[in-house]
């Protein structure tokens, strides 16, 4: 009973405060749906846009790299240039 209470009372609290989280609009392009897709999957989209003034196209080549190989990220090959390119031309510095 106790650990019933303890899940209700998490959803009543985790429900309106997910709520409240902003849309993210990425710009469009080539390889956005993958974006969505996969990095969507685990974080915010908007890690992208704080990133964006430090990353280059090799920055970004290694953050989708270490998201498959130190994060566990299930992306395939071609998913992940896929997002690279994508990051790399619309949020390159």
């Amino acid at each position: 009973m106790r650990r019933f209470a303890f899940a209700v009372l998490f959803a009543l609290v985790a429900i309106p405060a997910s709520a409240d989280e902003p849309v993210v609009n990425l710009k469009p392009g080539p390889g956005l749906d993958k974006v969505q897709g996969n990095c969507g999957a685990c974080h915010s989209l908007d890690y992208i846009q704080m990133n964006s003034p430090f990353l280059n196209a090799a920055g970004w080549n290694a953050e989708v790299a270490k998201m498959i190989k130190a994060m566990g990220a299930p992306i395939s090959d071609a998913d992940a240039k896929a997002i690279s390119d994508y990051l790399a031309k619309n949020y390159g510095s």
